[in-house]
């Protein structure tokens, strides 16, 4: 690895920095809870730099996958202490790219600060997880907290599909393969039809990206499995919208009941600036009751809001909800709140 890259990391690491961009013309730049700080010490970067300390980190097939494709995925270690998940690509000014740093130790649900509903959730022996929410939200931290929850406390066959692979699992009670796209298996659509074939007991999917690997997942949660994966959506209700409207017309009706009997709940996430430092998750939890199950099959998903909003007692949750509750224990900030808010008038009268 380039001497001045892994320097660059190690501050990052030192720093609690959540991300680390190299862009030409431009100082290496830290994210740190959420926001971005540039690395003035370091001086600016020319493309000469960003491509040497870049191409130091690829192998030969890494190099020609990027020449023809022009970005590429892939993560990597730092010594025994940093993990690294890399995107590169090119871009106006040359070689460029971002890198998220894994922490090393798989945190829990209690110590990231999740909904304990979770834990409820993988307790499931079948069934529909989704984790969503914007990028950089925590969404794979959520899944790996889910994982290793199941890892802990049963004998299961654990299946993971990701690219590139993140966080590394240690075998406890379960038995676990981690399967990394492209080095593992040639594409989604094929790790996900072999994993049916593959004994597994619980499927993780880093992402659902196109209907096949939606249809998928969605057979295997009906046929024995518990599936977990994760969307780039704003909301429950948008994540249902998303899984039926990216499928073909003809598979929209029989996703609509797949989906319906088999989906045990949706986690739609932010991380949130909290006032004495660092992050901390708000977030709108839906749980499939009867009545979800019901609108789902009838199509009814504008209704699914309202169903949130009136099963506190059952364990659901809105966002507005979520951060109104940090802002009345003094974890965040009035203004916080409304900038992560969907509905802002719903947040300001739960606030007075």
């Amino acid at each position: 690895m380039d001497e001045k890259l892994r320097r660059i990391l190690d501050i990052a690491s030192q720093r609690d920095a959540s991300d680390v961009h190299i862009v030409p013309l431009r100082y290496p730049t830290l994210r740190i809870d959420g926001e971005l700080m540039p690395l003035e010490e370091e001086g600016i970067l020319t493309s000469k730099d960003t491509e040497k300390m870049i191409l130091s980190l690829l192998n030969d097939v890494q190099k020609d996958y990027l020449s023809r494709f022009k970005d590429l995925d892939f993560s990597f270690n730092v010594g025994d202490y940093i993990r690294i998940r890399a995107n590169v690509y090119f871009q106006n000014t040359g070689l460029a790219a971002a890198f998220r740093l894994i922490p090393s130790e798989i945190k829990s649900v209690e110590e990231l600060n999740l909904p304990p509903v979770l834990k409820e959730f993988v307790k499931k022996r079948q069934g529909f997880i989704l984790i969503t929410g914007p990028a950089g939200m925590g969404k794979s931290t959520t899944l790996a907290a889910l994982i290793e929850e199941i890892n802990n406390t049963r004998p299961a066959h654990i299946i993971t599909i990701e690219e590139p692979i993140e966080y590394i699992f240690t075998p406890k009670q379960s038995l676990i393969s981690q399967r990394e796209i492209p080095t593992n298996a040639p594409n989604w659509h094929r790790a996900l039809r072999s994993a049916l074939r593959e004994d597994p007991d619980v499927i993780m999917i880093g992402e659902l990206r196109d209907p096949e690997s939606i249809q998928i997942a969605l057979t295997a949660a009906e046929t024995g499995h518990l599936v977990l994966g994760t969307l780039h959506t704003n909301s429950a209700s948008q994540t249902i919208d998303r899984i039926l409207d990216v499928l073909p017309e003809a598979q929209k009706n029989q996703a609509r009941f797949q989906l319906a009997s088999t989906l045990i709940g949706i986690v739609s996430q932010r991380l949130v600036p909290r006032l004495k430092g660092g992050r901390l998750p708000a977030c709108e939890v839906l749980i499939a009751n009867p009545a979800v199950r019901n609108l789902i099959r009838e199509n009814k998903i504008y209704q699914i809001d309202l169903v949130i909003e009136t099963s506190l007692e059952q364990g659901m949750i809105t966002l507005e909800r979520s951060l109104a509750t940090l802002v009345n224990l003094g974890e965040i900030d009035i203004d916080t709140a409304l900038h992560f808010a969907i509905n802002i008038d719903r947040l300001k009268s739960l606030l007075k």
